[in-house]
């Protein structure tokens, strides 16, 4: 390859593969969602059972994951969205991610507490 035509991967590749990724997850979490929730006409036991392991403090850590994958997921979409149909979205696309990223900081500390304070309490009393 001729000098200097080696993508490096900065922060647009980084941005494209966490999309693709929390795409996918996003899509194995329906997945999974659409065939529990088919479980209750088949068996209500076990639908009763799997909801109960739906209640622990582990699968609070995996929602919590859910959120900050649907969240990436939505806001870098936007981010995409205006790189595309925007004349000088290209031009901004780096900032965009960087605004993109404090923003879903700053919505992920938000929802600590909602997520996660039913396990919080679980683990630790109170």
């Amino acid at each position: 390859m001729p000098a200097g035509t080696l993508y490096r991967g900065r922060e647009g590749m980084w941005s494209w593969v966490a999309h693709r990724v929390t795409g996918v997850l996003i899509f194995f979490f329906l997945f999974v969602h659409v065939l529990d929730t088919a479980l209750v006409r088949v068996s209500p036991e076990d639908y009763d059972k799997v909801v109960a392991v739906y209640k622990t403090p582990i699968v609070a850590l995996l929602e919590y994951g859910l959120v900050a994958a649907v969240l990436f997921h939505a806001l870098n979409g936007l981010r995409v969205i205006a790189v595309d149909f925007w004349s000088k979205g290209p031009r901004y696309q780096k900032q965009m991610l960087w605004t993109v990223m404090g923003i879903w900081i700053v919505l992920m500390v938000g929802a600590l507490y909602p997520v996660l304070g039913h396990a919080a309490r679980e683990v630790f009393g109170g």
